[in-house]
């Protein structure tokens, strides 16, 4: 576990750099030289309005790249906003060194490039799985709209505990991602969607966040959700909707 514990812990899909992406929605791609060995690669898809109102940086989880997350972009764009995704090292087109830290860097980097085109009241930072530690850790250091996190866990740790209870976990794991003491630093209003069978993230453990939201926060629990079929269900797209819209 110690010593391969990133092979267990990510699946990423690397893509050639010169190999082009044919997602349907109307969409840019961009390329950061972070240093000589890192390349940070962003796709922004385009808001269907002829000027977007916001933007949503949006972090996904620990298996693939892009292209596997591109199909919830119309969630956002439909309502005018643009959405951007970030591959980490080593998903899809990004290269370089992964490490907890480096993830917090490169999220703080897609912040000030979001910057440059957007006010941070128009900038709305997403998580979904492992990207909620990174959403919840940049929203905590930076100003933002609010905080949406779809299926976070209270911190890396508690998540692998459940499947390893006997071992000393704490001592084992080189990451942290503590959702739990970063959401506490965060200004904007938070909004946690998580589904009652999600059987990779429990769903008692994203409850213990609950104890850590301040007023005006929403936990919003999915009656018989699962980790990736919550736009499947009418209660998540209604809200969504509605967050979107003020």
């Amino acid at each position: 576990m110690y010593f391969l514990q990133d092979y267990i812990l990510f699946r990423p899909v690397t893509l050639k750099k010169e190999q082009k992406y044919h997602f349907p929605q109307k969409h840019k791609e961009v390329n950061i030289p972070v240093n000589e060995k890192s390349n940070l690669n962003i796709v922004q898809f385009l808001s269907d309005d002829s000027i977007a109102k916001g933007v949503i940086l949006y972090f996904h989880g620990n298996r693939k790249n892009i292209s596997w997350y591109a199909k919830y972009a119309p969630q956002f764009t439909h309502h005018g906003f643009e959405v951007w995704m970030i591959d980490y090292p080593g998903f899809g087109k990004s290269t370089g060194k992964f490490s907890e830290q480096i993830l917090y860097d490169w999220a703080g980097y897609m912040y000030k490039f979001a910057q440059t085109k957007f006010s941070s009241d128009s900038i709305i930072i997403y998580g979904k799985s492992m990207g909620t530690g990174i959403a919840a850790h940049l929203a905590s250091v930076q100003p933002c709209k609010k905080l949406l996190l779809e299926t976070p866990y209270y911190d890396y740790p508690s998540v692998l505990r459940q499947y390893l209870p006997i071992y000393p976990i704490e001592w084992m794991i080189h990451y942290k991602m503590p959702t739990y003491r970063y959401i506490t630093n965060v200004n904007a209003s938070i909004t946690i969607f998580h589904g009652t069978d999600d059987n990779v993230i429990r769903y008692g453990n994203a409850e213990r966040l609950k104890q850590f939201l301040k007023p005006g926060d929403e936990f919003v629990t999915i009656k018989n959700g699962r980790h990736n079929d919550l736009f499947s269900f009418k209660q998540t797209v209604e809200k969504l909707d509605s967050l979107l819209k003020n």
